[in-house]
């Protein structure tokens, strides 16, 4: 193993829970670090945490470094930023991946301006592969290809870091599968030392409150999202029914959200929640590429639309063209009438 070729994941947690995607950037993290023949490490902060390392090993890290202190058991930038900088100074990661949540929206900026690296923000796709710079005549071999939608979500760009370490991304939240965890996997855990200074605590957390979401987009094995074609709350009641009918959630497009139909918590698409449900429909819903970068690995997809060239047909496994003040009533019914 070559240590000065790791992949480093930042594992964010909350009340003792890891985010879905610490989890879902270890199973990425184990594929790269295979390739790399390095070897995957997790930094994990908070207080009381000792217990969370030993499932971070089993979701695929071969090394925890973890740091404990009452002072990191809320998340607050500075001291969170002082912590990993230092790891990072000391240990010299290859690549660091950060979940682009909006705690990791907050943090890996800070973290790469500190360490003056490049960052590339809200990745879909994570590769490796070589890289010619074309002026220089140079070949640098084994760069991560961080891959994430450009221009308004109108094109893909592939971005490389050939002359700074380490790497860094953050990913959005449902773009890769979580392996799933080894009870047996044998890993090492470091507790390591923290250091802060007087600024780091600019910032006093008085109180806090918390909130459930009322929405698990990513959890649902059915998804009935509505778009710009359902437009009026009449037609919104129809896809919070079928969505019921078949034990659902119901989604939204952008278009409908900004439209007021539908909370913004139901949002899919680059701006939204990234899902891979067994089954979506997609009632009302044009297919912009913005939309599609959140839904389309969904096992089986189902389009209404009156447009027969509308880009969601695309995609789509299922195809209605037809209004969906006409359609989601029958098949509403259908399914009702199989129910009996």
């Amino acid at each position: 193993m070559t240590p000065e070729r790791n992949v480093w994941i930042f594992i964010e947690q909350d009340d003792q829970r890891i985010a879905e995607v610490s989890l879902e950037l270890l199973g990425k993290g184990s594929e790269i670090a295979k390739q790399l023949g390095s070897e995957v490490w997790a930094v994990l902060c908070g207080d009381q945490i000792r217990d969370l390392a030993e499932q971070v090993i089993q979701h695929g890290a071969d090394q925890v470094l973890f740091a404990e202190d009452p002072e990191l058991e809320m998340y607050r930038t500075l001291p969170y930023c002082r912590v990993i900088t230092n790891l990072v100074r000391q240990w010299k990661p290859y690549i660091f991946l950060i979940g682009a949540t909006p705690v990791g929206r907050d943090l890996a900026p800070r973290i790469a301006s500190a360490l003056k690296v490049g960052l590339t923000a809200d990745c879909t796709d994570l590769q490796i592969g070589d890289y010619t710079a074309k002026k220089e005549n140079i070949t640098y071999k084994d760069l991560l290809y961080q891959v994430r939608p450009a221009f308004g979500g109108n094109i893909i760009a592939t971005i490389v870091n050939p002359k700074t370490r380490p790497q860094m991304a953050t990913v959005r939240e449902g773009v890769m599968r979580p392996s799933e965890p080894d009870f047996k996997r044998v890993g090492r855990i470091k507790k390591v030392s923290v250091a802060f200074e007087p600024g780091d605590f600019a910032l006093r957390i008085l109180s806090r409150e918390t909130r459930e979401p009322t929405v698990k987009l990513k959890d649902a094995a059915v998804i009935v999202a509505a778009g710009a074609g359902v437009d009026s709350q009449e037609e919104i009641e129809l896809v919070r029914e079928l969505a019921n009918v078949l034990g659902g959630e119901v989604g939204a497009s952008r278009a409908a959200v900004d439209a007021g139909f539908i909370p913004r918590e139901h949002q899919i698409g680059q701006t939204g929640s990234t899902v891979r449900p067994r089954l979506y429909i997609a009632a009302g819903i044009s297919g912009a590429i913005q939309h599609r970068a959140g839904m389309d690995q969904s096992s089986k997809i189902i389009a209404i639309n009156t447009d027969p060239n509308a880009p969601i047909f695309q995609i789509a496994h299922y195809k209605i063209v037809g209004d969906v003040a006409e359609v989601l009533p029958l098949l509403i019914k259908s399914l009702r009438e199989k129910a009996k």
